[in-house]
């Protein structure tokens, strides 16, 4: 515990919320999601997580708390801050913490997670490894990522997930058990305060919600569902 960096250790226990809006819809522009992003630190949020140079520079602007950057390019396969290039963009438009898909799939630049670590840790950034699974996060944590979430480990993107979805704790509680000291994130399917407190009870360091709380769109339609 003594060796997690302060920023890291100031997220212990605490909720992050992920702000972002898709590709055509209403709210897609950087300073609705920075006022989303105040609105969220207002509540509680310990940190915000978002994607895309311009909200996360907007972001920074209107938060005190930090912000977790990442850059999806594409939809399939390694589109998560997927090179180099695009972590380091992330970083200096003011990511305080860069995300990246930590999987060993292919990569369009074709160099490895750890070279993309490598790159960043030279730069002094701290680092997020989106996991898929217990072997991703097993190679996350020997190659000495800050911390480790449970992003990718549903295989579909939040907006597919219906709230009947819940949080890979399953996945948690071995990664957790595995590696006690180890900061690992909980994200994905988080829909209601119930599932989060039941992942910080399996082990959680942190918790991120994003669709229940910052898309009105996938919140409005289980309520449309469940009248109809």
């Amino acid at each position: 515990m003594s060796d997690v960096n302060p920023l890291i250790a100031s997220l212990k226990g605490k909720l992050i919320v992920s702000v972002q809006a898709y590709m055509g819809e209403p709210l897609r522009r950087p300073e609705i999601m920075a006022s989303m992003a105040r609105a969220c630190e207002l509540g509680g949020a310990a940190a915000i997580r978002c994607q895309g140079l311009s909200d996360i520079s907007a972001i920074k602007g209107r938060v005190e708390v930090p912000v977790i950057g990442l850059w999806k390019e594409g939809h399939e396969g390694v589109y998560i801050t997927p090179t180099a290039r695009h972590a380091r963009a992330c970083a200096a438009a003011g990511a305080d913490i860069v995300a990246i898909d930590a999987t060993d799939r292919p990569r369009p630049d074709g160099r490895t997670v750890e070279d993309t670590l490598c790159a960043l840790k030279e730069e002094g950034a701290l680092t997020m490894a989106d996991c898929m699974t217990i072997d991703d996060i097993r190679r996350a944590a020997a190659l000495g990522f800050d911390l480790v979430s449970t992003t990718l480990s549903h295989g579909a993107a939040a907006i597919d997930c219906t709230m009947a979805d819940g949080p890979d704790l399953e996945l948690l509680r071995q990664a957790t058990s595995e590696f006690p000291d180890l900061p690992v994130v909980c994200e994905g399917r988080v829909h209601t305060p119930a599932e989060a407190a039941a992942a910080i009870e399996a082990g959680a360091w942190s918790v991120v919600v994003g669709t229940a709380i910052t898309h009105p769109t996938s919140i409005t339609s289980w309520f449309a569902d469940a009248i109809a």
